[in-house]
């Protein structure tokens, strides 16, 4: 693992929201201020209880942050807000008035250096809809947990491979390395974007909070009544504490005394590393029209699972990269200037050179190298699907867990640490007030 700055945390989030100093003697301490932590927070909040929030970086918002690129706000983590009926954070904007707009259907293909057919599309179409109708039917599920990649039908045609890929992508890893138990959960109707950036939302919402930034928490000692954490040279006790931090923080990072039991440490320990990273583009004479929709490059150079064009209808896009692309580039110790090789060369062959004359990449994220995050969300491999249920029950009523990770419906989203962040906080009011 790198232990260089990644190339993300070299901008300024756009909003950096007025905090609250922490209390004098909290009853609950949370660790981490992303959306788990915050959702936590303003729960316990909520109910009149003394939260301290602990937060590593020097910013608010975890994998969520927007920056300022060109006078626009650009997410160089999560950007999506999946899952819309049941996402709180769709929800709570709405309540909030916040300027959410739902994402495009329509979508780009470009086959080799051209513009895809009608026809093409609709085969391009109906491949995914039989890939997605076996791994998401009811017997495919029956039995033992399996690769969600051994439920893919044989009969997908020369579009099979890039069904995969971008399942592969959405998923965080290939195919063969995700639960099927898992997939169904992967849905992307209802989808929603917001004007000004997720991270930027996620900032206005830590607004007032007790969160003490630039103070990483080095150890949680719960051998006695309560807990006591330590963190940037200071110790604080607590009731309980509720730890937020991606489990590829957790099972890197020892910092539980006594270890936890057995069979939470082997939860936390078996899940999978997802990655999902965005090359940020501003290319103002890109060839596709049409605010916030998906382009497919197919043929040729295929060497880009998704694009997102036109980011609230300006210049900006994203070129994503994949756990393959990434793991290939840092075998090459490439570096966010290999990344930007990458997506010139996989342009030219589809565009060329001379359709890339005004194209900029100025920002690269790097997740994975991120020593706060570790990869872009946690993936359930074959036969680990219950560790979610098991990291949400507490450990001696003192040790809770939150984040995507343990999310079964929203997993690997935003919406879904949101929403395990609001779980744990109710849960610890309630056990404090029992």
């Amino acid at each position: 693992m790198r232990t260089s700055r990644p190339a993300h945390e070299g901008w300024r989030p756009s909003i950096a929201p007025r905090l609250s100093p922490l209390p004098q003697e909290p009853e609950v301490i949370v660790v981490g201020a992303g959306a788990a932590g915050i959702a936590a927070a303003r729960s316990l909040v909520a109910r009149g209880v003394r939260v301290a929030v602990l937060e590593a970086r020097e910013r608010v918002g975890g994998r969520l942050v927007t920056v300022p690129l060109r006078g626009h706000p650009v997410d160089l983590g999560g950007h999506w807000l999946h899952a819309g009926p049941i996402n709180p954070l769709v929800g709570l904007g709405t309540a909030r008035g916040e300027p959410l707009r739902v994402a495009a259907q329509e979508s780009h293909l470009w086959a080799g250096r051209r513009r895809g057919r009608p026809a093409e599309a609709a085969a391009l179409g109906r491949a995914f809809a039989v890939a997605d109708r076996a791994m998401s039917t009811q017997a495919a599920w029956e039995g033992p947990d399996r690769p969600a990649a051994s439920a893919l039908p044989p009969g997908l045609g020369p579009w099979g491979r890039r069904v995969e890929r971008v399942h592969g992508l959405v998923s965080g890893q290939s195919l063969a390395q995700v639960s099927l138990q898992d997939f169904p959960s992967m849905e992307y109707g209802d989808n929603y974007f917001i004007a000004g950036g997720y991270g930027a939302y996620l900032a206005r919402l830590a607004q007032g909070l007790p969160i003490a930034l630039g103070t990483p928490v080095t150890g949680i000692d719960w051998s006695g009544p309560g807990v006591r954490v330590s963190a940037g040279g200071m110790h604080l006790d607590a009731r309980a504490v509720i730890v937020t931090v991606p489990t590829m923080v957790m099972r890197a990072v020892p910092l539980f005394t006594p270890a936890l039991p057995p069979e939470v440490a082997a939860a936390i320990a078996g899940f999978g590393t997802g990655i999902y990273e965005h090359a940020v583009l501003h290319w103002p004479s890109c060839p596709f029209r049409g605010a916030d929709r998906l382009a497919s490059l197919v043929g040729g150079r295929d060497a880009s699972p998704g694009l997102l064009t036109r980011i609230d209808g300006s210049a900006f896009h994203f070129f994503e990269l994949d756990a393959p692309m990434a793991a290939a580039l840092d075998a090459r110790r490439a570096g966010p200037d290999g990344v930007r090789r990458l997506v010139r060369a996989t342009l030219t062959a589809h565009f060329g050179a001379r359709a890339l004359h005004d194209l900029t990449i100025p920002a690269v994220s790097e997740w994975r190298h991120d020593p706060w995050a570790r990869g872009s969300w946690a993936v359930v491999p074959p036969g680990h699907a219950g560790a979610r249920a098991c990291l949400q029950a507490p450990v001696a009523d003192r040790v809770w867990f939150a984040g995507e990770a343990l999310s079964r419906l929203q997993w690997g989203t935003a919406g879904g640490a949101y929403d395990e962040g609001m779980r744990a906080g109710g849960a610890v009011a309630d056990r404090l007030k029992a």
